[in-house]
């Protein structure tokens, strides 16, 4: 994200964007709605996102191949798609060199080619819907040679505006120079999938046009699979150095973590959530209605936060809420969980600190679903167990075999069979309890996490399967490519904390013989 909580946000060094917005409010009107046919005026925290959107380098060239806004329902965020369409097809979207003052200095884009896809084969699409309005009844309608119609809109210097949807006829071979994809969330069925991936193919076509996408959408429903939810994780793996993508510009709006119940809070974080447009907002009608409705739409569409329905196991805003700054120090008396897999999935390596219920990643390594002959290197994963025990006061261990039964023996009788233990997580007694503690201690606090980013979202990706002793966490489905084990680690490294704790391991103190 360009700018955080705080508010603070560096501009770009160059970027068209400061001419696109005076363009926008110079010739074009709000869409259907409360305030259609008026005058625009670009909020504060939109022109921000534009001006980000449009950065070039110090050649003129855009920075920003694909474009990501997250905000909640009722942002206009269509309508601010519908003006960018607009500007693609008209306005002064690319650079044609620097001026006196060394300021890029924008032309209309030749021959633009702009699809605005929409998920609703009866419908052409809210982005569209403003299009058609925006040059039918703004300053442009009058234009020569624009011919704006409800299948498609007409270019004076030749191209096109299209809408499209998943069954409408095939996009390959298409000629893109933008396309938008609306509410992205919704993109869960496989043909919005082809669908997506046939247009985003055709963005690379054009070198000259300097094509790109812009996604709008509130957050997903974690584990649909919507596009909206594979763009998030590809933009959490370029934080964690997994992935590189420069030109990816992700603009996400979240509320902070939250009681639903409680009225002063709820508002506070609507008015954060919705920014400038909180002015015009009727917030008390809403904290009023989002206390009336199920929680997980509530959070997922007007506070923005990714929140999946019952089956989810740990609430993102739970999760969030025992967050510390503090970090292991090298000689603190920790229990360690392992679980691990040798290709499909993940192997991760999590302690959780004695003395206050800190869990922290010792090592994960993932599959990076790249190629079928990946796999684990055990011997990096035994490198590591020794380094954690070097490192610090290791006091238990719970460690899954399945498929380590060697090294997790060896481990034992390394370290100790009195710090080195099996926990098979498939037997559903033992793990029910394991993670109704693990559940507990995070919803009372008595555990915090240092924020790792991939650790969170493992445990984001946990799903629960009830059985008879209770809940035992699962993947969302048995094939899918988002990998629990780092969340399945940190379930035992806190069962093996409690354990330790119980055995009276945190009053042993341990004495280095001395020789006189």
């Amino acid at each position: 994200m360009p700018y955080g909580p705080d508010g603070r946000w560096t501009a770009p060094e160059y970027s068209l964007g400061y001419q696109v917005i005076d363009w926008i409010e110079a010739y074009l009107v709000h869409g259907p709605g409360d305030v259609q046919g008026q005058p625009i005026t670009i909020d504060r925290e939109y022109a921000r996102f534009i001006v980000d959107a449009y950065e070039v380098d110090s050649r003129g060239r855009r920075r920003v191949t694909s474009a990501f806004l997250s905000r909640p329902k009722g942002r206009a965020k269509s309508e601010l798609a519908g003006m960018l369409v607009c500007a693609e097809a008209l306005g002064p979207v690319r650079c044609d060199g620097f001026d006196a003052n060394g300021n890029p200095v924008g032309r209309p884009l030749t021959y633009p080619y702009i699809r605005c896809l929409a998920t609703e084969e009866t419908q052409a699409g809210n982005t569209y819907d403003n299009v058609y309005y925006m040059l039918t009844e703004g300053p442009l309608a009058d234009t020569s040679g624009l011919d704006v119609n409800l299948s498609a809109v007409n270019l004076p210097d030749g191209g096109k505006i299209v809408p499209s949807t998943a069954s409408s006829s095939s996009k390959d071979g298409g000629k893109e120079s933008f396309a938008v994809f609306d509410e992205s969330h919704l993109y869960t069925l496989p043909e919005l999938h082809r669908m997506y991936n046939t247009v985003t193919r055709n963005l690379l076509k054009r070198k000259a046009a300097e094509p790109w996408a812009l996604e709008t959408s509130t957050m997903y429903a974690p584990g649909e699979g919507s596009i909206a939810e594979l763009t998030h994780g590809n933009y959490l793996k370029v934080v964690e150095g997994l992935l590189d993508n420069p030109g990816l510009l992700f603009d996400h709006r979240e509320a902070p973590p939250v009681s639903i119940r409680n009225k002063a809070e709820l508002k506070k974080a609507l008015r954060y959530v919705y920014g400038p447009a909180a002015e015009w907002m009727d917030l008390d009608r809403m904290v009023t209605e989002l206390q009336q409705m199920p929680e997980h739409e509530a959070r997922r569409y007007f506070l923005n936060q990714p929140t999946a329905t019952a089956d989810q196991w740990m609430p993102k805003e739970a999760w969030d809420a025992v967050r510390s700054d503090a970090r292991p120090e090298p000689g603190d008396q920790i229990a360690i969980g392992f679980d691990g897999s040798l290709r499909y999935d993940a192997t991760a390596i999590v302690g959780c600190r004695l003395s206050d219920g800190l869990i922290f990643p010792i090592k994960v390594w993932e599959n990076p679903h790249t190629s079928d002959d990946w796999e684990v290197d055990v011997l990096a994963v035994d490198a590591a167990m020794a380094e954690a025990f070097k490192t610090y006061r290791v006091e238990w261990v719970y460690a899954d075999p399945a498929y380590w039964q060697d090294i997790v023996g060896r481990w034992a009788l390394e370290f100790g069979t009195d710090h080195v233990f099996e926990f098979w997580t498939h037997r559903d007694t033992p793990m029910a309890t394991a993670v109704e503690r693990f559940r507990t201690a995070v919803e009372t606090r008595q555990v915090s996490h240092i924020g790792d980013a991939t650790l969170t979202r493992h445990v984001m990706n946990a799903r629960t399967r009830e059985v008879r002793a209770g809940a035992v966490l699962r993947k969302e489905t048995k094939r899918s490519k988002k990998h629990i084990d780092a969340c399945m680690a940190a379930v035992l490294a806190v069962e093996a904390r409690a354990d330790a704790l119980a055995d009276g391991r945190m009053r042993k103190k341990r004495y280095r013989a001395m020789s006189y």
